[in-house]
């Protein structure tokens, strides 16, 4: 790999998503083309990237890594303002990479969303709650009122809710996609 592109991000949000999903990333980075030893490479170069002295900030990380994004918008969040930038992501052609960035580029947030204008899945039971299959947003919005948890790294999240049935659960997310749900009782 000479140049980091968008395939080698595509490698590195597969890396992390491999501790929860192994068989999904396995055939994923088939889809790719990529060898188990070219997934490590893109993590550590991404790594590399990330803790250099010389970064230039993750808003124009991700600007040179993903090129221009597909879409640009203005959004309020509270009582902040921030921009949410949006790239497409060839692994997941109903998904798209978003950065949150507040004043002066600062990235608040980094995740997969749904594409504007694809339909996500339909998420009424526990059962349709499948990994992969839907975002951070998509499972607080069907299962509200849910409440946020700290993830186990940084690109993490934790929603704990209840189902229909009334099990409470805790849905595991990595880059903003489902990967598992815990059950209680």
């Amino acid at each position: 790999m000479n140049t980091f592109g968008p395939r080698a991000f595509q490698l590195v949000l597969l890396r992390r998503m491999a501790d929860h999903q192994p068989e999904l990333v396995e055939d994923a980075r088939r889809e790719l083309g990529a060898s188990v030893a070219e997934m490590r490479e893109a993590n550590r170069r991404w790594q590399a990237i990330v803790r250099s002295p010389r970064s230039r900030g993750a808003l124009s990380r991700y600007r040179s890594v993903l090129g221009e994004p597909e879409a640009t918008a203005s959004r309020r969040i509270g009582d902040l303002d921030c921009d949410a930038l949006r790239w497409r992501v060839p692994l997941w052609p109903d998904l798209r990479f978003e950065v949150l960035a507040g004043p002066g580029g600062a990235v608040w947030n980094e995740w997969l969303v749904r594409a504007p204008g694809a339909a996500g899945p339909e998420l009424r039971t526990a059962d349709d709650l499948r990994p992969w299959c839907c975002t951070v947003d998509e499972v607080a919005t069907a299962f509200a009122p849910v409440r946020p948890m700290e993830g186990t790294a940084p690109t993490r999240w934790r929603l704990a809710f209840a189902v229909p049935d009334g099990r409470s659960c805790v849905a595991e997310f990595t880059w903003g996609l489902l990967q598992r749900v815990a059950y209680g009782s």
